[in-house]
This record gives C-alpha cells, structure tokens and sequence, in this order.
C-alpha cells in the first residue's frame, strides 16, 4: 500500500493507506475494515467503510457503510472434531474475492472465536490464517462471558435498556446458549447454559454425525456417532433444551447445567431479545432445516417465553449480533506527564482495555480495587495473562501520597495475571496524573515490569488501543483507540439523536 495519501474524486475526503501517514495532520479519512467471527457453528465475514472527521484532538466515525456481507457459512470439521482450517481459510479467500477487497485494501479489521471453536485443540492454526494481518488485525478468543456482553451489544439489547428498562437478550449458538441481564445501556449480569442447536446434527437419513459432549448427555449415556435420531427424537431434545433456557432467565436451573455462575432469581424482565444463529428461526428469517436442534429449539423457545410472559422485541442481525462489523478509530494524543520506563518500550499496538468500575472515594481501598480489577479481567476473558492489557480509569479528587500509593497497590494487584506473564503495566487515564502513578509505581518497587502510564486519554470497554513513540516536540505520545463497532450501535457522534425506544 501506498504511503501517500488517496484524494477520492467525491468529497475530497482521504483514504487510510499506509501506517507511516501522520493521522493528526489530515481533517477526515476514511478507513475500510473486515470483521471476521468464527464460532463453533458458522463463521462469517462483514467488509466496512468508514469515514472519520477530526473533533478536536480525536477522530471519529461519522458514517459506515457496509460494502459487503459473506455468506454464511457451517464452520467445518475434520473427522477427529477439529476445525477444518484448510476449508475455512479457503472460505475466507473466496470472501474477500466476492467483496472485490484485496487484503492489502483493508486497513483494520477484527477475529472473534467464540463458542467451541475456542476450546479446540487447533484454534491457534485458525488464528494463523490471519497472521499477516496481525498489525492491522485486533483479535478476541471470547470466552462465554465475554461472548454474553458482545451479544447485548451487538443484539441492540444493551440500547434498548438505555431508557432504564430492564432488557434480556439471549444469545444462542451452537454448543452454549449466553444470557445478559441489560440495564441502563449497561449489562449488569451474565450467565452461559450448555444448550445450542448444534450440540446434535443428524444427516438425511438421520445419523448422527456431530455429537458434543453435554448432547451426548442429553440422549443417553451410550449415544454416539452413527447412530439414529429421529426426527420427532430431535424434537424432544429440543424441548428439553427450550426448558433448560428458560429456567436459566428464571435464575432456577441446577448448576451442573451451567458454565458460569446463574443470573440472580428476582429480575423482573421488561423484554427480551434473541440473538446468534437459533434467532434466525426465532424471527422467521429462515426456515431451512441443517439438521440440528435449531428450528424446533426456536419454535418451543418461542412457546416457552411466551407463556411465561416475556415480551418479546425485535432484535438488530440476528446471527451477525456478535461478529464485529469494524474497527472504530479515535486517534488522541496524551497529555505531555507521561512515564515511561523503558523508553524501549513504546510502540505498543493492540492493547485489550480494562475499564473497571472503580470507586475512586477520598479513601482508596487498595484490597477492594484489586477484586474490582481482577472481577473485570474474568469478565473479559483476560485473566489468564496471555496477552497485555491497557487499565483505563477516571482520576477523581487529590493526589496525596496516600490515595496514589493505596491506588497503585490494588491495581497492581488486579493486574498480578498480566504482569507475572512478563507483560508491561499499562496504565491509561483522563486526569492529570499518567505520571505520578508510573513513577509512583516504579520508585517503590510495586512492578518490575516495564511500565507505560499516560494520561488524557479516555478509551471504553472494547477499545484496543496503540500507543506511538514519544513526539519529542511535546513529550506527549499518539494514542490510536481501535472500538469494537457492533452492527446498528449508534457511534459517539450518533448518540444525541438515538431514538431510545429502537431496537
């Protein structure tokens, strides 16, 4: 690609091509993106356009434009319940083709695994088909409750909740059904059931030629491949795993049926959305029969909810709910009190946010914000250290040596998974403090760890960040903030005219 920039004929807007191109210089560009989502019954791929104008010191989106929607397409298996890397990365191929994109084309993009396709053995192999992309590429492996969270965002359930109604979305895929308790734009709760469509999938004659774990539990201790599922046999799973669902909104399901903790008992729902690939069948979009539990799973989930009063509301993609249409880019610069030991260490790219709710009261419990990090790296599938991460907070009231030295201790703390796996302590803030907190940190022995810790920044939930090398004119460093941006989800600029009662 090209370093220079790309006048369009129309609009005289510039095009995102190369990453040596200095963003703060230009007005407004334009960025075209690639959101890839491989789960454990389909994969699929969404080619965006962005455009982003300069507000101040940031970008932001101002229109998208979908260029193309891949089919979709039943994630492949090899005989021994591996993912079929080899079909999928063709299937990928065949995409970018269709969309008229070359790879070098897209200047961002996103890779979700979610559902089983975490847990096999050759998810790595999966991820490897976009290692030449890794620079531009932001990548996930969501877990079930970071899959919960992306699925109300990505539903419209979590905006539909805006108005401060209390919304359900239920999200169901292939091995995992994922519920979120929405409220307030917020989701306050999340749970995952081991019911799917596809735990079960019989040929036309009936066999069984895919059978996960807990389906196998559900027919029978001796249910294996090759043998018969009727049709109508089906439909009793089916019942089964309809109940099973609903008995987890209800906050009443035996625990051995679930992956995460159960929601609390007690909600009172003013709504429900449905989300992943059984919402297909649930809203009537499709009535094709694959062979699995999906259709009829829908149809008596249906029955289930209404008879117990749910209100049901429509729902924003159906299956497309959690794959990531693009990348937001804001670009911001820090504030000039940066701390940066080594120097060396910068640039970093791709940093996952944590963005904890941290009560920043007078007095500073050092124990209580280590278990409100730790809390929000489980959430975010990040407790295991394998990759860094950036802490973003806002900085509230003085800084005295005994708020910095206590806040310091329990983010250190929190971020103990992510620091003892070797990986920089990066610390993001909006207040004035980015580099007393480093200093503090590295000048009483609280991290080994290199350490990044700049302020005047103010990234999200969901935002992958890069962090440039030092501007030496200003002491301050570029900042390029990548959001997750679900399908329908109004942008930042967006939000002031959102109609809070659509869904």
């Amino acid at each position: 690609m090209a370093d220079t920039p790309q006048i369009s004929p129309a609009g005289g807007q510039i095009f995102f091509s190369g990453g040596s191109r200095s963003l703060i210089e230009e007005d407004e560009i334009e960025i075209t993106s690639v959101g890839v989502d491989i789960g454990s019954s389909t994969a699929h791929l969404l080619f965006s356009r962005l455009t982003l104008e300069r507000l101040d010191t940031r970008y932001v989106v101002t229109s998208r434009e979908v260029l193309h929607a891949s089919e979709i397409l039943l994630t492949p298996y090899r005989d021994n319940g591996d993912i079929d890397a080899e079909r999928l990365g063709a299937f990928v191929d065949q995409q970018y083709a269709r969309s008229g994109l070359a790879r070098e084309q897209v200047d961002a993009g996103a890779l979700i695994l979610t559902g089983v396709a975490v847990r096999r053995r050759n998810a790595r192999a999966i991820g490897e088909l976009f290692a030449a992309d890794a620079g531009k590429f932001v990548s996930l492996s969501a877990g079930d409750s970071l899959e919960a969270v992306m699925a109300a965002h990505g539903s419209g359930a979590a905006a539909a909740s805006r108005d401060g109604r209390t919304i359900l979305n239920i999200d169901i895929g292939g091995g995992t059904a994922k519920l979120a308790v929405c409220r307030n734009g917020e989701v306050c709760e999340v749970t995952a059931i081991e019911a799917g469509a596809r735990l079960v999938v019989t040929d036309a004659r009936d066999r069984i030629v895919r059978l996960e774990e807990f389906g196998a539990r559900a027919i029978g201790p001796n249910a294996k491949l090759g043998d018969t599922l009727s049709r109508d046999g089906r439909s009793v799973l089916a019942a089964m795993l309809a109940h099973r669902i609903l008995q987890g909104t209800l906050g009443g399901l035996e625990p051995v049926y679930h992956r995460l903790p159960p929601i609390a008992a007690g909600w009172q729902f003013d709504g429900v959305v449905l989300s992943g690939g059984v919402s297909e069948f649930f809203y009537g979009d499709t009535a094709e029969d694959f062979g699995d539990l999906g259709l009829d799973l829908a149809r008596l989930l249906r029955m289930d909810l209404k008879a117990a009063g749910f209100a049901v509301l429509p729902n924003r993609d159906g299956i497309r709910a959690t794959v990531v249409g693009a990348s937001q880019y804001t670009v911001q610069v820090s504030g000039s009190t940066v701390f940066l030991d080594p120097l060396e260490t910068l640039p970093l790219h791709n940093l996952a946010t944590v963005r904890p709710a941290l009560k920043l009261s007078e007095e500073i419990d050092p124990a209580a914000m280590e278990k409100t990090v730790s809390a929000e790296l489980q959430r975010l599938d990040l407790a295991g250290g394998a990759q860094p991460v950036a802490l973003a907070l806002s900085w509230q009231g003085s800084t005295s040596f005994a708020r910095l030295h206590a806040l310091s201790c329990g983010l250190v703390a929190g971020l103990a998974p992510v620091l003892s796996a070797g990986h920089p302590l990066v610390i993001v803030t909006d207040g004035d403090i980015g580099g007393l907190l480093g200093m503090h940190c590295r000048e009483h022995g609280l991290a080994t760890n290199p350490i990044v810790s700049i302020d005047g920044i103010s990234p999200s939930t969901f935002d992958f960040i890069d962090i440039g090398e030092v501007l030496h004119a200003t002491g301050a460093v570029p900042v390029v903030i990548k959001s997750l941006v679900f399908p329908g989800e109004p942008t930042r600029l967006e939000t002031e005219t959102y109609d809070r009662h659509q869904v």
